[in-house]
Order: C-alpha cells, then sequence, then structure tokens
C-alpha cells in the first residue's frame, strides 16, 4: 500500500456525531442486560446457574442459551447507534458468558466486547468482530473508542477486520484465520493507530493503510505490509528489525509488564476480576501454554459504580478497602478518586467516561504498590484543569521494582465532545509505573464550540517525573506545549505516536524564548539515562498560518539517552510549514508539501541515517 497523501483532518471534514437514539427492541431491557435473572439461564456451553450481579443497564450479557438470532438483533441494535456516534454519551458492554456464539459483531463507538471465560478459548466466535469505516466513506482515521477482548474469533471467509484509529485495543484474542487492519473498499481506505497485545493470529497479519502500529507479546503466522512506523516488542513471529525500510522495529523481548485485568464467570456463575501477574523478558501470550499466572478477586470486593454515583460515595467505598469497577457510562465528578491503598483495582467497561465538572483532578493515585488503572476515558468538563489523572505526589525515592503501578488503556479527551481546558492530562511521580496504552488527546475535531486554540488549551499531555518509568504504546496529541516532558531518570519509551497541533494561529501563538513551536517529545535537560523505540511524529497546519517548529524531539546530548527508528512526517500538502529539524539540531526539514524524513539512531549528538 503506498504511503496516503495526509493524515487526519484532511482527511475527517468537520465531524458531527450522531443524534442520540433511542434503544431499538427492547434492547437495555430483558433477557440481554446483565441485571436481569434470565440473562443467566444455564445452556450448552454456559457457566451460568443463576443470576448475575447489576451491572447497569448497558452491559448486555449474553447466553448460547439466547439463541444465535436473538443475539445478533441485538448486537446489530446497539451497532445501529453506536456506528457514527462519534462524540455521543452512549456506552456499551458486550460480554459473552463461556460457549460458542454464531454471530457477527461489528463494533462502533465506545463499545466494548469482552468475554467472560478465563481463557479466550472459553468464548467461540463463529463469525466476525469487525472494525470498518463504511460510515466514514472508507476512512479509518476516526475510528476511536472500541476494544475487544478474552475471545476467540472463528471468522467463516479466513478473515477477520479489525481497521481502528487511536483507542481502539484488541487484547487476548485468538484469531483463527487471518487479520486485516485497513477498511474495506469502497471508500478511501485510510487508517491509522492500533494496539495488538496478548493475541494469537494464526495466519498473516495485514497491515494495508495503517500509518502506524504497535504489537505485543503476540503471536503471528506472519505479518505483511507497512508505512511509517511498525513496532513489535516480544512477538512471536514478527518480521525482522528492518528500520526504516521497511520501517520494522523489533524488540526480542518485552522487559517487564503485567496485562491487564479482566472479568471473569466461573461454572457456578460467579463474577471475578482476574489479575495477571507480572512477568519479565517474555515473549508470546500468558496463555499460551495453558491459563495464564496470578490470582482472582471476586466481584463482591468491588464498589461497582453506576453514573450518578459521587466522588465522596467511591472513596468512602475504597478507603474501606474495597476495589472499583465502572460500569459502562459517563460521570460528572466534582473531586477526585482517590486510591491509597496497595493493590486496588480500578476497571472501567464500556469506555467508562470520567469528567472533570470543577476543575478537579479525577483520579489521584497514592505513591503505592501495584494499583491498576484500566479502561478509563478522562475528559476536561471545565475551563482549565490542571492535571486530569495523576500518580503519586513529588519525586519520590520509594521503588516499586517487585509490584509497580500499571495503567491499561487510559485515554485523555480534552475537547471534541465538551469544551475545557487543562495543564497536564496525566503526570506520574512515583517510580517504577508502567503504562500500556495510552492516547492521550487534544481534540483537532468534534462538536461545534468545543475545539479551536483558545476553546480547548491544553499544555502537556504527559508529564513523568518518576525513575524507571516505562510506556509501551504511547499515542499523544494535538497539545500546545511540550506533548511528552520526561523528567525522570531510566525511562522507557516503546512506540511513540504524535501529531502537532493543527491549528496554531500564528507562529508568534507558538515560540517560546527564541525557539519555534515545542517539541513534541521533550527529555529533561538533567536526564542521564533515557531510551526510546519507534518514534513517529507529524505535523498539519490547518490554517495556512506558515507554522514551523524548529524541533520535533529534544534530548540532551549524553550518552545513555538514545532513540532508536524516529521519524518525521510533513502532511501540509502545498501549503507553508513543517518541522526544521527531527531531533536536536540533527536531521532534514519536513516541509513545504508532503515529506518524510527517517533517522535509525540518535545520541550524544551522533545521527545515524
Amino acid at each position: 500500500m503506498s504511503v496516503i497523501p495526509s493524515r487526519r483532518s484532511v482527511l475527517r471534514g468537520a465531524a458531527v456525531a450522531a443524534a442520540a437514539v433511542p434503544l431499538a427492541g427492547g434492547i437495555a431491557t430483558g433477557s440481554a442486560v446483565a441485571s436481569s435473572p434470565s440473562a443467566h439461564h444455564p445452556g450448552k456451553g454456559s457457566h451460568g446457574h443463576h443470576a448475575g450481579p447489576d451491572l447497569g443497564r448497558n452491559v448486555l450479557v449474553f447466553d448460547p442459551s439466547m439463541g444465535d438470532a436473538a443475539i445478533q438483533a441485538k448486537l446489530d441494535a446497539v451497532f445501529a447507534i453506536q456506528e457514527s456516534n462519534q462524540f455521543g454519551n452512549e456506552r456499551y458492554a458486550l460480554a459473552f458468558l463461556p460457549g460458542t456464539y454464531n454471530v457477527d459483531i461489528n463494533v462502533g463507538f465506545y463499545t466494548h466486547v469482552l468475554g467472560l471465560g478465563t481463557s479466550p478459548s472459553d468464548v467461540v466466535i463463529n463469525g466476525h468482530v469487525t472494525v470498518d469505516a463504511q460510515w466514514f466513506d472508507g476512512n479509518g482515521t476516526q475510528n476511536f473508542w472500541r476494544a475487544a477482548e478474552n475471545l476467540t474469533i472463528v471468522p467463516p471467509d479466513g478473515l477477520n477486520r479489525w481497521a481502528v484509529a487511536q483507542a481502539g485495543p484488541m487484547r487476548r484474542v485468538h484469531v483463527k484465520g487471518n487479520l486485516t487492519l485497513w477498511p474495506s473498499p469502497p471508500g478511501n481506505q485510510w487508517s491509522s493507530g492500533g494496539f495488538l497485545v496478548d493475541s494469537v493470529v494464526d495466519g498473516y497479519v495485514e497491515s494495508g493503510s495503517q500509518q502506524q502500529w504497535i504489537s505485543r507479546n503476540d503471536t503471528f503466522g506472519s505479518w505483511t505490509g507497512s508505512n511509517w512506523n511498525m513496532v513489535f516488542v516480544g512477538v512471536q513471529g514478527a518480521p525482522a528489525q528492518s528500520f526504516p525500510t521497511p520501517p520494522y522495529t523489533t524488540v526480542d523481548r518485552t522487559p517487564v509488564v503485567r496485562e491487564k485485568p479482566f472479568l471473569t464467570v466461573d461454572r457456578h456463575g460467579d463474577y471475578q476480576v482476574f489479575v495477571p501477574a507480572l512477568h519479565r523478558n517474555s515473549t508470546g501470550t500468558t496463555w499460551a501454554h495453558g491459563h495464564a499466572a496470578g490470582h482472582s478477586i471476586e466481584l463482591s470486593r468491588f464498589f461497582v459504580a453506576k453514573p450518578g454515583d459521587s466522588a465522596t460515595e467511591i472513596n468512602r467505598a475504597l478507603a474501606s478497602g474495597r476495589h472499583l469497577l465502572f460500569t459502562p457510562g459517563i460521570y460528572d465528578l466534582t473531586a477526585p478518586i482517590r486510591v491509597t491503598r496497595p493493590g486496588t483495582v480500578v476497571l472501567g467497561l464500556g469506555y467508562t467516561t470520567l469528567r472533570s465538572a470543577r476543575s478537579n483532578t479525577l483520579i489521584d493515585v497514592a505513591d503505592v504498590d501495584g494499583v491498576t488503572i484500566a479502561g478509563v476515558l478522562v475528559e476536561a468538563a471545565s475551563k482549565h484543569t490542571p492535571v486530569l489523572v495523576r500518580v503519586g505526589d513529588g519525586h519520590s525515592r520509594r521503588r516499586h521494582t517487585g509490584d509497580p503501578t500499571v495503567l491499561f488503556d487510559v485515554f485523555a479527551r480534552i475537547g471534541g465532545a465538551v469544551a475545557g481546558g487543562a495543564g497536564t492530562s496525566l503526570q506520574i511521580d512515583s517510580n517504577d509505573v508502567i503504562c500500556d496504552h495510552l492516547w492521550l488527546w487534544r481534540a483537532d475535531h468534534g462538536l461545534d464550540g468545543t475545539v479551536g486554540w483558545s476553546v480547548n488549551p491544553a499544555d502537556t499531555g504527559i508529564l513523568i517525573n518518576g525513575d524507571h518509568v516505562i510506556t509501551y504504546g504511547l499515542f499523544v496529541e494535538h497539545y500546545q506545549k511540550y506533548e511528552v516532558l520526561w523528567n525522570g531518570e531510566s525511562g522507557r519509551t516503546y512506540f511513540f505516536q504524535n501529531e502537532n497541533p493543527y491549528d496554531v494561529p500564528t507562529q508568534t501563538a507558538w515560540v517560546h524564548g527564541s525557539t519555534k513551536g515545542y517539541a513534541a517529545y521533550k527529555v529533561g535537560d538533567h536526564v542521564r539515562d533515557h531510551l526510546a523505540w519507534g518514534l513517529g511524529s507529524y505535523c498539519f497546519f490547518n490554517l495556512n498560518a506558515d507554522i514551523y517548529t524548529d524541533r520535533t524531539y529534544e534530548v540532551p546530548d549524553r550518552p545513555g539517552v538514545v532513540f532508536t527508528d524516529l521519524m518525521t512526517v510533513c502532511l501540509n500538502g502545498a501549503g507553508g510549514g513543517g518541522m526544521l529539524h527531527a531531533i536536536n539540531n540533527a536531521g532534514n526539514p519536513v516541509q513545504n508539501g508532503f515529506a518524510v524524513y527517517n533517522m535509525k539512531r540518535y545520541s550524544n549528538g551522533v545521527a545515524t541515517v
């Protein structure tokens, strides 16, 4: 697939969210709802023997005994609402009890598809689990906020399609066939961004028009395709290191990680959350040789939150020793959720969305061991929120090597759905934190009145002050100052995807001192040890204002600071503007039209092209 001529704004146009549509066919009531006793009648392949917990009206729990036709009708009804509902308020989790289903699942916005078994083989979908882009003329660059996990997919034609952009992870999935990552014809067939982890694809994975992608701890039959930035960490069957021709960055082993916790149902119909164990220097999946290592927590030990619950109620439960499960919906919070107990699990279903209503931090994690924050979208809903999510409180010497805090699928949004502003979306002060898939987004498009240089201002996507922090899959876009500011020592990044702000009105609005613009990824001047692999940054200045940034990556010139496989792209078409250097004062400009620049390595002032 040839490199496409532009990234997102030139493709998107003015996106408008679909109007809210009432749930058709009683989909939010009756036997498909987790809170209904009839949702859990035992049937062939089912482990359910009694009614499950009340997970709210937007968690739909399916049992094989319901019948494939009835299940398909409900899946189709959800997709009809969510297919193009980019900035709507509806949120859904489609949960499948263990068994076999002959259905096709189209996955729209804010839709979370999950199997409830202990292994991906416990829930088998004889059909497709599809993300496509025909709602947007085949342009998949806006296919955000959707997920699938803990399933086996058996596509009858041998091919499953997962044409996502940012915030569209696939986790712990077995595809018994091939997997393609770009939209179907007709249409423009663009796609951009994705995260595939702890999964097996028996056949090939075809990247097609995907501009950048990260795969971690997967097993593939083979991989085909590339455009700008394809990263593989601990992947069996990954292509060999070859950046930039083709642009494959391959790291043989994942140094340290644990996988995202997930909801399960045992043979008695009791719900638990399984928390996988930490693993080091790993390749392939956690479940290749049987059940993954880890421990289960009974759901009775969780506070099951629903929209309308206050931070006061949630914090009272957390302080009493409970874990926290968010059911799908939007939570307007006027105070932070405070996580102070080691080992606490905070797990969101169905793209749980937390909004800062009074300029308050939304999640505040103490400097303790082993916290999990997973599956949440945090959003600024007031004029200025200094920090949306914070881990730790000031720089500490305390280490968490044996039991680190991990953030999984944590997404931030400034503008797009509601007008708001922020200083920093995510601040990490604790040491040894692992970030496994972040998308921090200052919106470049959205509903009327929610996007503009002074409408949704935001300084920095992620500020890292802690030492020994690792990120796998770091997506940060459109912030107005340093998008990544990394002050901690011994930081590690595996894959970085970035876009400069599109809407810079004038060059004088985007300078600091005598420097034009801001680096997308800034490593603090005092840092002595920092490694990063597979980095991509793009510019598209859409106001025809002839905007430049002096450098894309900015690092101290020291032997222990090494960037491997970095690239820059200018998407300005025939317009002016661009990036003048790739890193510090090294690297050719990309400017005044379409251009790509690749660098194999940079360290201590020496660039290798």
